[in-house]
């Protein structure tokens, strides 16, 4: 594997709906780093398997992964609750992780020329994909409020859902990460933990602004 040296990485973990996202890409845009949404690419092969469930296979995809562009992952049809819970059922296969992974991997270490480093948000991140990442965090947010903000974006996205609904499948989804045998969501000793739910945004984005700019001034 072909590793850019001297790139800045960033690893971070999150249970579902905590603001990773927003937070990795607010940072990416900051620092110029390539930008991965991990958890998008288990969706991504959800929705592959409810649209094509006749070919639907590991060589299928395997050719699908090849071939997947990361613009491919912006489809706002791979945020619907079903997807992320078929995600989460996905992502217990070993086979399909392992061919993930090494899609992971090569934009983790070698991010196109125009990128300063990368930065990549999952489950799995700090401990398995870049276990050398210059900054892990573990961000986190009570499921309350995990469950609010993912009902508002799944609203303004114009998805027939309750909260209630929602509510129950972050849950599950918790459930399933956490207590998967492979590559379970947890928080390594060397992560700083972030906790979202009483930071707006821009606040959270700050903060880890902060540790960043200490650190790599020194």
């Amino acid at each position: 594997m072909i590793k850019r040296k001297n790139i800045l990485k960033i690893a971070i973990d999150s249970p579902a709906a905590a603001g990773a996202g927003t937070l990795a890409k607010s940072l990416s845009k900051h620092y110029n780093l390539f930008y991965l949404d991990t958890g998008k690419i288990y969706r991504f092969i959800a929705f592959l398997k409810i649209k094509f469930p006749k070919k639907y296979n590991q060589k299928f995809i395997a050719s699908k992964i090849k071939s997947l562009k990361v613009k491919d992952l912006s489809n706002k049809s791979l945020l619907s609750d079903n997807i992320g819970t078929e995600a989460s059922i996905i992502s217990k296969v070993k086979t399909i992780r392992n061919t993930v992974h090494s899609f992971q991997l090569k934009f983790a270490y070698n991010p196109p020329k125009k990128y300063n480093g990368s930065c990549l948000d999952g489950r799995d991140i700090t401990y398995n994909i870049v276990p050398d990442a210059d900054f892990k965090f573990y961000v986190t947010a009570n499921l309350k409020t995990r469950a609010t903000r993912r009902y508002k974006e799944l609203k303004g996205l114009k998805k027939k859902v309750t909260y209630e609904e929602v509510l129950k499948s972050i849950k599950n989804r918790d459930k399933s990460d956490l207590e998967r045998k492979i590559s379970p969501l947890k928080r390594t000793k060397d992560s700083l933990l972030i906790n979202t739910t009483n930071l707006t945004k821009r606040a959270c984005f700050l903060k880890i602004k902060k540790i960043i700019d200490r650190k790599t001034a020194n």
